[in-house]
Formats: C-alpha cells, sequence, structure tokens
C-alpha cells in the first residue's frame, strides 16, 4: 500500500464534559497520511488501550498530567506495526508499545517505543496485564501496599485491569485476597477464575455486609480503584497501620460539582487516619519506572506458570472508542478494555 491511498481516522477532543462525558464530546475526522522523514517511523495503529484516567484528560482541572487540547486527538496507549520505516532501529513489520493515542495511523520519531515479541505474549497484553495495567498493580501493591503472609488485601474494581492483577499478586505473596465488583458475573470471575479468597457483590443490597464477613480479620490493605460507597464500606474494616495504595476514583470522576451534599464527614475520617495510623498514599504508577524490569520479568513467569490469569474485552473498530469509553466509565466493560483498530 501507498500513504497516499491510505486515510487516518482521528477521534479528538470536542468539548469538555460536565459529569458524564457524551458521544457530542468527540468528533471524528479523516485526514491524509504522511510519509515518514529522516529517522521516523510510520505506525498503523493495531490496538487502542481504553483506561479511566483519560476521563481526566477530558478535563481542565489541575492534574497530574497536561490535559487533552480541544481539537487534539484523545491520548492512550497502543500497539502498532510499522508499516514504512527511516529510523535505523525499527524495520517494517515490527510490532511495538507506542502512545499515538485514538486514531488509525501515526508518524513517530522512535521516542518511547517498545518493541514487543509476538511470541513471548499476546501484542495486546502490552496494554493490560503485561502493560501500564498490570505494572500499576505490581508497583502499587508491592511499593505502598507491602503485602505480608496472612494479611488480608481488598482491592476494588477486581474483575478490571489493575485489580485483577493487584489480588493475584497478594495471594502470590502469602496474603488473603478479598475482591470487589459488580454484579454475579463479575464476582464468580474474580472467585472461581482468578482465585481470590472472597468476594464481595458492591451492587447488592448487603454490600457492607457481605464485606465485613469476608474480612472477619479486618483489612490490612485496601488497593482503591474505586471511591464512592465502596471507600463508605471498606472504611471501617481497616486494621491499625492498615495501607492504603489510591490508584483510581472511577466512581468519583463523572462527578459534577454539586455530587457531594450533606455533611461533611472529612473530619472523622481524618480522625480515623490519625487514631488507627493508616497511610493513605496516591501514586502514578511512572514514579516506579526503575522497577519495570522486575515486573516484566516476573509477571511473565507467573503468567507462563498460570499463576497469573487475565481477561480482555476487545471492541472491534476504532469507531465504537467512544462508546465503549463511556461503558467503560459506567463499569459496563468485563476485563481489560482494548479497541480492535486493525487485524494483526
Amino acid at each position: 500500500m501507498t500513504t497516499s491511498t491510505l486515510i487516518n481516522r482521528r477521534i479528538v477532543l470536542a468539548s469538555r464534559p460536565v459529569g458524564a462525558p457524551s458521544p457530542d464530546d468527540f468528533r471524528f475526522e479523516d485526514g491524509p497520511v504522511s510519509e515518514p522523514s529522516d529517522g521516523e517511523l510510520l505506525l498503523q495503529i493495531l490496538y487502542l488501550s481504553l483506561d479511566p484516567y483519560m476521563r481526566g484528560r477530558m478535563s481542565d482541572a489541575r492534574s497530574y498530567a497536561k490535559p487533552v487540547a480541544i481539537g487534539d486527538v484523545m491520548e492512550g496507549g497502543t500497539v502498532a506495526r510499522v508499516i514504512r520505516s527511516r529510523h535505523p532501529g525499527y524495520r517494517e513489520g515490527d510490532i511495538v508499545l507506542s502512545h499515538s493515542g485514538w486514531q488509525s495511523f501515526a508518524l513517530s520519531d522512535g521516542t518511547g517505543l517498545r518493541k514487543l515479541d509476538a511470541q513471548a505474549a499476546p501484542v495486546s497484553t502490552a496494554l493490560g496485564v503485561l502493560g501500564m495495567p498490570g505494572f500499576t498493580a505490581y508497583a502499587g501493591l508491592l511499593t505502598i501496599g507491602q503485602p505480608k503472609p496472612g494479611e488480608t488485601v481488598v482491592v476494588a474494581a477486581a474483575s478490571g485491569a489493575v485489580g485483577s492483577v493487584v489480588g493475584q499478586i497478594a495471594r502470590i505473596k502469602g496474603a488473603r485476597a478479598v475482591g470487589i465488583a459488580g454484579g454475579a458475573d463479575k464476582c464468580a470471575f474474580v472467585r472461581d477464575e482468578l482465585g481470590f479468597d472472597a468476594v464481595a457483590d458492591h451492587r447488592a443490597a448487603d454490600f457492607a455486609a457481605q464485606l465485613a464477613a469476608a474480612c472477619p480479620e479486618g483489612i490490612d490493605i485496601y488497593f482503591e480503584n474505586v471511591g464512592g460507597h465502596v471507600w463508605d464500606a471498606v472504611f471501617p474494616l481497616l486494621n491499625d497501620f492498615a495501607r492504603i495504595p489510591v490508584c483510581g476514583l472511577i466512581a468519583q470522576y463523572n462527578a459534577g460539582p454539586d455530587a457531594y451534599p450533606g455533611p461533611d464527614r472529612l473530619p472523622s475520617m481524618m480522625r480515623g487516619v490519625l487514631s488507627r495510623s493508616l497511610l493513605i498514599r496516591g501514586f502514578i504508577q511512572r514514579e516506579f519506572v526503575d522497577q519495570r524490569p522486575a515486573f516484566y520479568r516476573e509477571a511473565a513467569e507467573w503468567i507462563a506458570s498460570g499463576r497469573l490469569r487475565y481477561k480482555e474485552d476487545f471492541v472491534d473498530g476504532l469507531d465504537r472508542a467512544p462508546e465503549a469509553f463511556i461503558g467503560l466509565l459506567e463499569g459496563r466493560n468485563f476485563g481489560k478494555l482494548v479497541v480492535r483498530v486493525a487485524p494483526e
């Protein structure tokens, strides 16, 4: 194929959502595909990762990273094939991990790319269990949570890309893993397929009672992915010196400015933090970049031995990315959500 026959479909941010995103907040654009210059390569996107953090990039509120500008391509991790190369380090046919965003093709100068071995593992796993979500679970749990044999580790969104790995690593380290998931199917997957010791359904009317029954000796580590009413059920069960790695707050990402009426509960929470000597630590996985080689090595070994399992939720076609992303924020995905942009 020649670049003159190619069309780059891009999905750009059309407006900043207030509350939950809608399809109108995204805009589709088609444009030409350029030949790479010296030192560049042209990528065809095969897989696009959809992750909760992208909701924050749609907002211009202060955060740990710059927001996506209105009119710019939505950002996101991708797996891509090199289809043209004028870069000495890459050749046509190489499969790479990139950060090319919501589009069909992208030019790159090689910065930030990582070659993938399709023989070692399905390349889509570089966006999930062997990628940023898996590493987030690994670094957050082991560095901040520091699980010890016999301790109870609770993780929210336990069927998701991060939570599923947190619980399995907890068990590998000798801890007891309790998952929180939404609905009977996800709870069964967490318990029966991933091997968690217990699971509580946050959609059930008796969720708080389920969680308390699953944690008869309290909670030593709570890996926070959700917030909202899940945190309300967890907080009373936290033991003295419990550690809380704060990875995400997906239940609150779509909250508007008036989403939290009622009495201020922060003073009572802070009293609990003080009296129980709790450690609450927010983190971004890039803080622990020096741990990535160990993660890649250990995670690959755990997968090969069957100790670390994963589930991917594929959506076919870039055009379906906005709908799938909106569903992700509502908990409609089951496993790591990946858009199949083009066939391998």
